[in-house]
């Protein structure tokens, strides 16, 4: 883990689930990866790599190039998914390393947590997730993130 996702785990301490607030608290159990360790840890067989973006997202907008869609939240509503917990277990054990991804690393928290409290133990966030933080023009991919990194990724 890098420093900065050091000082991350440092500042956050009680585990809650909330509706994709940003900056949720982080559960001490959900590890966190930037973009290009989450990449690294993909070439391991065995590590599952959720994008928990809508399916609008995941389809329109791209996704990292293998990820698996599993929506956290879904149109219509953008209510959370009820059988995410059911889905995520469809495709993975609850001791397989699974890395969850999102637009900016908000709503995987909040997905990790609920995770980790369903009986997942290897539970890691992508903490700049798929498109990263706006910039001055309220724009993203342009400062941090998957793509910006230059990570595999597809687009229909």
């Amino acid at each position: 883990m890098t420093q900065n996702s050091a000082d991350a785990n440092q500042n956050h301490h009680t585990p809650t689930v909330l509706p994709s607030a940003p900056h949720s608290p982080l559960h001490p159990e959900l590890k966190q990866l930037l973009p290009q360790e989450a990449f690294a840890m993909l070439q391991s067989k065995g590590v599952v790599f959720i994008d928990i973006r809508s399916e609008m997202e995941f389809f329109f907008v791209g996704n990292p190039k293998g990820a698996i869609n599993i929506p956290w939240q879904d149109a219509p509503d953008f209510e959370l998914n009820p059988n995410f917990i059911k889905e995520v277990a469809h495709v993975a054990k609850t001791d397989q390393p699974l890395i969850l991804i999102c637009r900016s690393g908000h709503r995987s928290i909040d997905a990790g947590n609920a995770l980790i409290a369903a009986g997942f133990h290897d539970v890691y966030h992508v903490v700049e997730g798929f498109e990263g933080d706006r910039d001055e023009q309220h724009h993203r991919s342009t400062v941090n993130g998957w793509r910006f990194r230059g990570l595999p990724w597809v687009q229909c």
